[in-house]
């Protein structure tokens, strides 16, 4: 029961950080330092988007307790 549950959270925690929105220009500017790439960046999420992050976090620290549990028992 515990091993659905987790492929079921695992899917969710997948379609969540595919939905959010890119803060960057690309994994190509990273490497060649075009486009003045910031990684540590304060950008503020609002409306929908905030909700995804916030659902992607909850999604992710339960998925890591749920592979805990599992583990353990």
């Amino acid at each position: 029961m515990l091993d659905v549950l987790l492929m079921v959270v695992a899917v969710v925690l997948i379609l969540l950080s595919l939905l959010q929105s890119g803060k960057s220009d690309g994994i190509s500017s990273a490497f060649t330092g075009s486009g003045g790439l910031n990684l540590f960046s304060n950008v503020k999420e609002r409306g929908p988007e905030k909700v995804i992050a916030n659902a992607t976090l909850v999604i992710g620290i339960l998925f890591f307790v749920l592979v805990i549990v599992v583990r353990v028992i």
